[in-house]
Order: structure tokens, then sequence, then C-alpha cells
């Protein structure tokens, strides 16, 4: 039982470390055109920690969140070799960008529910 809570522990750690490196490459590094205002909302490791799925919340229409995550996938390569260097590690879990829409889900069901209790009232 604590082995599987240490391993836990460590899959958290290291996808902490990716979400803020990968942020701030996003934020300062990366020059790519396509790339508009975009955060990282978070990063899930498969349970083997080879790949990761990161999750990106873009500013944005649809098209702007289109461009961003092609570019985010075009640059991966370089996101990794400056993963590798930063954190020393032997290996960099294979990337892969997914827009993150649950703040535009939360807020129609927000909306949804307001609309609901106003009818309720009448």
């Amino acid at each position: 039982m604590p082995e599987q809570r240490a391993r836990k522990y460590h899959q958290d750690r290291v996808a902490e470390t990716l979400r803020e490196e990968i942020g701030s490459m996003i934020e300062g590094e990366l020059s790519d055109p396509r790339i508009s205002f975009a955060y990282i909302t978070q990063v899930l490791l498969n349970p083997g920690g080879k790949s990761a799925s990161i999750y990106v919340a873009v500013d944005g229409g649809k098209d702007e969140e289109e461009e961003t995550i092609d570019a985010l996938m075009d640059a991966r390569g370089y996101m990794k070799h400056q993963l590798l260097e930063r954190t020393g590690k032997r290996r960099v879990p294979d990337l892969s960008f997914h827009i993150d829409r649950s703040d535009k889900m939360k807020a129609r069901i927000d909306d949804l529910l307001g609309r609901s209790r106003k009818r309720q009232k009448k």
C-alpha cells in the first residue's frame, strides 16, 4: 500500500514540474505567432509515465484553439529537448496537447442552472 502512494506522489510531482516548465515555455520562449494566450490547466501522466496528456485553456475562439494546439504539437520536439535539459531526467514522456473546455462547460452549466432557478421562482 505505501508503495502505491509513493508512486502516485512521484507522478504528481512529475506532472506539476511538467506543468510549470511547459507553461513557462508557452509564456515566453515559444515565438510561434499561431500560439495565442494559453495556459496549462492540467497534466495527466499515464500509469507507466511514458506519455502525458496536457490540457491547455486558450482565450479566443475555436480557430485560435486549433491553431494553438497545432503550434504546440509542432513544438513538441523542442519542448522535450528543453525538458530533458531543465529537469535532468533520462526520459521525458511523450507529450500530447488537448483543449481544456471545462471552464466553458462550467459556465454553460451555471447559465442553465440560473435559467431553471428563474423559472422555478415564477
